[in-house]
């Protein structure tokens, strides 16, 4: 095993632990640990809500989660050398859930969760359907998942990071929030909001304190979108034995880490779609000088999947177009599209006994493929959800004898009143 360079013990807060993380984006939030090129570690990570979620059958921990305190990342790591405009070559080697059995500090983390919020804590991306907080309990047995809320229903775990990525330079840092002002100045009062300002509130920025803290936690963004970094991608392919190339805007570069999931559909659709979860990644780092101008990366990162996705070889795939629920026609809008075919993917599955809930679990959860079908033909785009059929113990595929029923199980828990 790898030297375990960011320790957490899951007994303790994120911010009683040894090195404490951080959960804003700054470029004056110290380094925690410094690596070189070429080395290998671990790094422990808490689950993103930092133990908020318990393994229950009662969502209002989902209703009432501290969205305002996420995502609890561990680093920042500097990488000796990386300098700005270098490209940091980050390996995963080993990603994973702590076993149930474990006596370790992380012991007690076989399990994860999945859940939607409520409209008024941020929604989701079927918010206007799905309005209320629900929560589904994933059990891990052998690498694969199980719930007792989402009864015959089983898949090979696809485990990922859903967000890493490299520190922001104060310039960059001014760019995002300049522009995601403006985003939320053309509707200011819109529910769930256009995006998320810098919030003082429950920031954690590592090491800093007293002024210091004070002005960066005025400036640091929070950590909920994707951006230039990398960041939260939630991209269910970096898996083990990815690769990825990410731009450096500070020295050290930098990198950080955490919201790690064993299992996500693509496109986190329930927003805490995938099945989150604390645990542990195994990584080796390398930097190539000059490389985002050599290979002309100025913002994002570039990566190489691994080879460890789980293999299915037969898919029942829904399709939807760019009109919405009441027939409005909208053009070439591929997140509209998307959401329809979602949707017809819902309606499908409650015909076998399954609540709209459950089905938009299955969704969130299980790994299916999301595709841009059609992104051409005026005025309608076109989407398609590909959903494993192996993943159920039940025929799923349409047939002359019709939908097999089956028990649904004790259901989703609902958030109360």
């Amino acid at each position: 095993m790898p030297e375990v360079v960011f320790p957490l013990d899951s007994t303790k807060s994120f911010t009683d632990q040894q090195i404490v993380g951080h959960n804003r984006w700054h470029p004056d939030i110290p380094a925690q640990v410094h690596v070189r090129p070429g080395d290998s570690f671990r790094v422990h990570c808490r689950e993103w809500f930092d133990g908020a979620i318990h393994n229950d059958d009662n969502a209002d921990d989902i209703r009432d989660a501290p969205l305002a305190g996420v995502h609890v990342l561990s680093g920042p790591i500097a990488v000796e050398g990386a300098e700005p405009g270098d490209l940091l070559v980050v390996d995963i080697l080993d990603v994973g859930p702590i076993p149930q059995e474990d006596s370790g500090p992380l012991a007690g983390q076989g399990w994860g969760y999945t859940g939607v919020f409520a409209t008024q804590n941020g929604g989701g991306f079927l918010t206007e359907q799905f309005p209320d907080a629900y929560k589904v309990i994933w059990d891990f047995t052998g690498g694969v998942a199980t719930s007792r809320h989402v009864p015959h229903v089983a898949f090979t775990g696809i485990v990922h990071p859903g967000l890493m990525g490299t520190a922001p330079s104060a310039a960059l840092l001014a760019k995002w929030n300049a522009r995601e002002q403006a985003l939320i100045d053309t509707n200011p009062t819109r529910v769930p909001p256009l995006a998320l300002p810098p919030l003082p509130d429950s920031a954690i920025l590592g090491s800093l304190s007293g002024d210091d803290f004070t002005r960066a936690a005025a400036e640091a963004a929070r950590t909920a979108p994707p951006r230039e970094n990398g960041g939260n991608q939630d991209i269910k392919n970096l898996t083990k034995g990815t690769r990825v190339f990410y731009p450096v805007f500070v020295s050290g570069a930098n990198l950080s880490m955490g919201d790690l999931h064993f299992s996500q559909g693509d496109g986190e659709i329930t927003f805490c779609g995938a099945i989150e979860m604390g645990g542990f990644m195994d990584l080796r780092v390398e930097v190539i000088k000059g490389g985002m101008a050599t290979y002309g990366v100025s913002e994002n990162a570039i990566f190489m999947p691994g080879n460890v996705d789980p293999q299915y070889s037969q898919w029942l795939a829904f399709s939807g177009t760019s009109v919405t629920l009441d027939g409005e026609q909208r053009y070439l809008d591929s997140h509209l599209s998307y959401q329809r075919a979602c949707l017809h993917a819902i309606d499908y599955l409650t015909t076998f006994g399954y609540s709209a809930i459950q089905a938009y679990m299955i969704l969130g959860a299980a790994p299916i493929e999301g595709r841009l079908s059609g992104v051409v033909d005026i005025p309608n785009s076109c989407s398609t959800v590909y959903i494993p059929t192996a993943i159920f113990d039940f025929p799923v595929a349409p047939s002359s004898a019709g939908p097999v029923k089956i028990d649904p199980g004790m259901g989703v828990p609902m958030s109360s009143f």
